[in-house]
């Protein structure tokens, strides 16, 4: 039989009657003549009360008790799940992390996939059984305790149980209805595609897009898992949804497919660095180590031996980057005049696979943003996307603007 890989989000599963809605889905599915595995997360607000619990026992948490704690949401419903199908006369089964066994690393709270071993589900799908019902977000580890895979790492748990089990698609079921060329909330003209490209979606989800994790977009990519991208709570059809595939199942595409945003960023410039070699590593080295996110980068023009560093991330990781810059200049590694922080700024991106034959995509944002008023104070290019830092009180209206200026409300 082949196989189909079903994944339902927190929104998807928070309510008895979502869960029966869900179950029903599955049904039609299996109907279809498919063995399917429903992957699930825990029932929307679950996982952030069993965080709370653990930061009010526990300030100072053992990690791995921390994934003991937080990992249990997901058992719940997938036990209530498998109940919800037997009562439909469907033969379904809960399955754990560690009954499959979804093998990770032992970096508990942010564990990653090494392996899921096949045998244990394939044999009950010889049995009779017609639906596997996985806890997502979980596995475990080589000393065989449980893990988690950070946050929306249920998505992640989809596309690996798709690509180990060979699935002919794997569905992520949401709370909305696939994915757009920016955010509706933003820009009432947002489209939703029919089909978007590994690349964009890549870009897309890690430049603030937030209906697919990023690792499991680049699983996707990796193991050429046919991603689809659906409403929980639309009436479905062959068609519905996004597609997100590889670019040559893709006919003619635009250059930019969609405008992203992330509203919670810092701009940070060491004022006066000495330009010589090993600075950057003296600066970027210690940033790491401090678990703090760096996104963009970009040194001035040396004078006189002398140069600013600017770098951004987000404002929840300021203070952490501030203690870490001060904990260089201390020891003496890195002298600088002073550390200037812009906590009011945004960025915002374009992308599309089609900017890597067209020319003049840049310049065009540009130019677009500069009629607008805006002034940009940061950019960075890759080969399918340009990102720049703008005021945040200018991060709808330059949205908005890139929107029209680029027609992305047309197919």
């Amino acid at each position: 039989m082949p196989i189909l890989v079903m994944k339902f989000g927190g929104t998807s599963v928070a309510t008895l009657d979502r869960i029966r809605r869900a179950a029903k889905r599955v049904g039609v599915e299996v109907a279809k003549g498919y063995d399917v595995i429903v992957i699930v997360s825990a029932m929307s607000g679950e996982t952030n009360k069993l965080v709370g619990y653990v930061n009010e026992t526990s300030p100072l948490f053992d990690a791995r008790e921390y994934d003991a704690v937080v990992s249990s949401g997901e058992n719940v419903t997938a036990g209530l799940m498998a109940l919800t199908l037997q009562e439909m006369d469907v033969p379904a089964r809960s399955w754990q992390g560690w009954q499959v066994p979804v093998k990770t690393t032992d970096a508990h709270a942010s564990a990653r996939i090494e392996e899921i071993p096949t045998d244990n589900i394939n044999a009950k799908f010889g049995e009779g059984m017609k639906v596997a019902v996985v806890a997502g977000f979980q596995g475990i580890s080589p000393e065989g305790r449980i893990t988690t895979l950070g946050r929306g790492g249920s998505d992640t748990t989809a596309v690996a149980f798709a690509a180990a089990f060979g699935a002919e698609r794997c569905d992520i079921y949401t709370d909305v209805d696939g994915v757009y060329t920016t955010d509706p909330r933003v820009c009432e003209k947002a489209r939703k595609l029919d089909k978007i490209a590994f690349e964009e979606m890549l870009e897309l989800a890690s430049l603030g897009a937030k209906v697919l994790q990023t690792r499991s977009v680049e699983l996707a990519m990796r193991y050429k898992v046919k991603l689809r991208v659906l409403s929980s709570f639309e009436e479905q059809s062959d068609e519905a949804g996004t597609l997100v595939c590889d670019e040559e199942d893709i006919m003619e595409s635009n250059v930019v497919a969609g405008v992203a945003h992330s509203r919670d960023e810092a701009k940070m410039t060491l004022v006066s660095v000495a330009d010589r070699p090993g600075i950057a590593a003296a600066i970027f080295g210690p940033l790491a180590e401090a678990s703090v996110n760096v996104d963009m980068i970009i040194q001035n023009i040396s004078e006189d031996g002398r140069t600013d560093m600017t770098f951004s991330c987000p404002t929840d990781q300021v203070a952490r980057a501030q203690k870490a810059i001060d904990g260089i200049k201390e020891s003496g590694a890195l002298n600088f005049s002073h550390l200037d922080i812009d906590e009011a700024v945004a960025k915002v991106s374009i992308v599309g696979i089609g900017m890597r034959s067209h020319a003049g995509v840049a310049s065009k944002m540009f130019k677009v943003l500069s009629d607008e008023g805006i002034n940009i104070k940061v950019i960075t290019t890759s080969e399918i996307k340009v990102s720049v830092l703008v005021e945040r009180k200018y991060m709808e209206l330059a949205v908005q603007a890139l929107h029209d200026a680029f027609e992305l409300e047309k197919a």
